[in-house]
């Protein structure tokens, strides 16, 4: 039997922002006291977040601006916000700011000395009731993080991505404003949006697929991919969509997680620098045509990708990422062939691999990281098909 769960209040449009107060009034906080996680300083000057404090709450405002955040720097994150004691974190910004401020509700209240104990408590999930709630305010459209209820912390010195999760640490609420992402860069902003359809892609796929989260699923995939041209462009309209379907994604996967395209991406992002989205968009072609056998639905999921099979899917995300000026090869992204070896044992993800529709193990993942090396090898292998 399939189930379908997900608490997060979600209030999507442009403006929306202006929700906050009225949305931290509802939580009745005891002292007030709000924590605003944000990626830039500029976004603290925007009324619906200058006007907290006017409004009665206590806010204390950090930046942190790092990418992919690390146990390191969520433990000085930790550090340097556990006396302010937060009833409420207000994370604003994209995955990563959503990873930190989701994972600080978990922290607070616990004793942790040094790095290596929020390791362990990482590892064994003994977060308990999260001592503070959250408020997720995404600022790129990609990582559905707002409406999930886990979060990726990398761990480098250990060669390890860790994950935080908790099922009583979902949102209280998410605010999907596409104002938020206007006048994002082209690459990111079509990075975020490649994440976001392979988020809803493999959401289709997993194991724990289920009626609404495909639904879900293929409304987020039409959404984005249907709007992917405006994106290039800049057109305000695909910005307002590309936070729709993100959100959309987020949705069907925060009850499904992923698959192999994000097992598999993860050492391609921690040991390699490729950027997430365009490191997982690379790997949803070859995935599905693994993947293929496996699936009694493929129609639906073809047609609302705009393609006709997996080759096709795979040409066209290597000409999104190639018009939006990115890299589409591991090659490209300076990639050593030597190093594929490596990358493909610390593919195998727990939580992630696992969940694939069809087993995967290193010699599966080598074959499909030597797949997309370069443009020379994906000539070979489609001959070969």
């Amino acid at each position: 039997m399939n189930r379908y769960y997900n608490p997060v209040q979600t209030v999507e449009g442009p403006g929306c922002t202006g929700e906050l107060t009225g949305l931290l009034c509802e939580m009745a906080l005891k002292e007030g006291r709000v924590l605003l996680l944000v990626w830039n300083e500029e976004v603290l000057k925007r009324p619906a977040f200058a006007g907290l404090t006017d409004a009665g709450f206590t806010v204390c405002s950090l930046v942190f601006r790092a990418s992919n955040p690390t146990v390191e720097q969520l433990f000085e994150t930790y550090q340097a916000t556990r006396d302010f004691a937060p009833e409420v974190v207000v994370a604003v910004g994209g995955g990563s700011i959503m990873d930190v401020g989701k994972s600080l509700c978990c922290l607070y209240g616990k004793d942790l000395p040094d790095e290596d104990s929020l390791r362990r408590l990482i590892a064994e999930k003994s977060y308990g009731r999260p001592a503070a709630r959250w408020i997720g305010v995404p600022t790129t459209a990609g990582t559905g993080s707002e409406v999930t209820c886990w979060a990726t912390i990398w761990d480098p010195e250990r060669d390890v991505k860790r994950s935080v999760e908790c099922r009583d640490n979902y949102a209280f609420a998410a605010l999907v404003d596409p104002e938020l992402a206007v006048g994002m860069p082209v690459a990111l902003a079509v990075s975020s949006a490649l994440d976001a359809a392979a988020h809803a892609v493999e959401s289709y796929w997993a194991r724990g697929s289920n009626a609404v989260s495909r639904g879900l699923a293929l409304e987020a995939i039409r959404t984005i991919m249907g709007h992917m041209d405006g994106l290039l462009a800049g057109t305000r309209e695909a910005h307002d969509a590309m936070a729709r379907g993100s959100m959309l994604a987020g949705l069907a996967f925060s009850n499904t997680k992923t698959t192999a395209c994000h097992s598999i991406s993860y050492p391609l992002t921690m040991h390699c620098g490729i950027p997430h989205g365009a490191a997982v968009s690379m790997l949803l072609g070859p995935v599905f045509r693994l993947n293929a056998p496996a699936l009694d639905q493929q129609a639906p999921l073809l047609e609302a990708l705009g393609v006709s099979g997996p080759d096709e899917l795979e040409e066209t995300i290597c000409g999104i990422l190639r018009r939006s000026g990115q890299p589409a090869t591991l090659k490209e992204w300076g990639a050593h062939r030597e190093d594929l070896p490596r990358l493909a044992q610390l593919g195998m993800t727990k939580g992630r691999a696992d969940n694939n529709p069809v087993p995967i193990e290193p010699a599966t993942i080598l074959s499909i990281l030597e797949h997309i090396y370069s443009t020379e090898s994906y000539n070979l292998n489609q001959k070969g098909a």
